[in-house]
């Protein structure tokens, strides 16, 4: 069982991290998309169509991390400024706070984590309509993400990967792991869960799929103390038995001072890539200076001398690739252990299933009640 102290810490750490708090002011780019099916995650839509756009254009899905917002991500991350460069469409899930106080996306919810279900489901309605809308690819559709959102993301790819041809995971988790807030909580330290060998099952068993897998983009930052660096490997491993890719990279290169893991499959496709930003905490990676400049640094929007922004975006291939990157043997190729992270403000649970405790309480038992509340976990 957690100790009581375990528990305070990690609840100290959503109280600092209060609801809107984080959320980057800015000019909003982005436009409502009204109706786009039942909803039933109750989720808004959002998006941004370039003019002008190329025929046919892709369509890039971005969900926000907790405590965010689609407009404020959308500023930090650069992604409309990309898209304006090379033309293709943005769809933006927003979280609202009557399904979780810290606007956080219930990538641990049974209900909103399964194929034509919950959360999952509404942001499926929203790509049908966006495409349908707008006449954009619907083999070109990705998705990508931070924390809450990469977890979702990890969502996304599992239960459709019929509908998403790469995503992109930026400190985030594994499909499948946790079905509750405390599994939650100890997945993002990478304590529990299923054994690396069974997380390949998990997106298996997620869908009837039998077609081409999705590509996956890796990304983690080796001091972020809010979801472990481990979970990164946990997400390589998790996809690379579909791909039937071996244990080790076949090749690394540095990429902006960067480590960058490549796995070829057998047709020399790259299919999964990882990136493990030195000295990085918990947020998206930025490169905010020069003639190649993306987003604005913020919270969790971490100046990094990389741009996952474009580099994501290069992966699939929605712009033109580098020069020759400095490239090692795949003897080399040794994945940097994991620092040893702390707390988190992911997770939080549905408002409508928490009972409101009106009496005053005293103690240990009322520090918690008191963290809990200020923390969104109870009202």
């Amino acid at each position: 069982m957690r100790s009581l102290n375990d528990t305070l810490t990690r609840l100290s750490a959503l109280r600092s991290m209060s609801p809107g708090a984080t959320s980057i002011a800015s000019q909003d780019r982005l436009t409502g998309l009204a109706a786009f099916g039942s909803n039933p995650g109750a989720l808004r839509a959002r998006f941004y169509v370039p003019e002008p756009r190329r025929a046919s254009a892709p369509l890039v899905v971005v969900l926000h991390g907790c405590t965010q917002d689609a407009a404020g991500y959308d500023r930090g991350s650069g992604w409309s400024q990309l898209a304006d460069e090379q033309g293709f469409a943005l769809l933006y899930p927003e979280q609202q706070r009557a399904n979780n106080a810290n606007l956080c996306f219930n990538w641990f919810n049974s209900t909103d984590t399964q194929r034509n279900s919950g959360e999952a489901l509404s942001i499926r309605q929203m790509v049908s309509a966006m495409v349908t809308a707008h006449g954009l690819d619907p083999t070109r559709v990705y998705v990508t993400c931070l924390s809450a959102g990469g977890a979702m993301a990890s969502v996304m790819l599992a239960t459709y990967p019929d509908v998403f041809a790469g995503g992109a995971i930026i400190a985030g988790l594994p499909y499948g792991t946790a079905t509750s807030v405390p599994e939650a909580f100890d997945r993002m330290q990478a304590h529990g869960g299923p054994p690396a060998a069974a997380l390949g099952e998990l997106v298996a068993a997620a869908s009837n799929h039998r077609g081409q897998w999705p590509t996956i983009s890796v990304w983690h930052g080796d001091n972020d103390s809010t979801v472990s660096a481990a979970n990164a490997a946990l997400i390589v491993e998790q996809w690379r038995a579909l791909h039937g890719v071996a244990a080790q990279p076949t090749a690394i290169e540095d990429v902006d001072g960067h480590p960058r893991h490549i796995w070829h499959d057998g047709n020399g496709r790259e299919v999964i890539e990882e990136y493990r930003i030195l000295g990085l905490g918990h947020g998206t990676p930025l490169s905010t200076s020069g003639s190649a400049a993306c987003g604005t640094v913020g919270p969790y929007m971490l100046e990094a001398g990389i741009s996952s922004t474009r580099q994501i975006a290069r992966f699939w291939g929605l712009m033109p690739t580098q020069g020759k990157a400095r490239t090692k043997p795949a003897a080399a190729a040794e994945l940097r252990a994991p620092p040893a992270p702390a707390t988190s403000a992911v997770p939080t649970i549905k408002r409508s299933r928490v009972q409101p405790l009106r009496q005053p309480v005293t103690g240990d038992v009322g520090r918690v009640i008191d963290a809990l509340r200020a923390a969104g976990l109870m009202r």
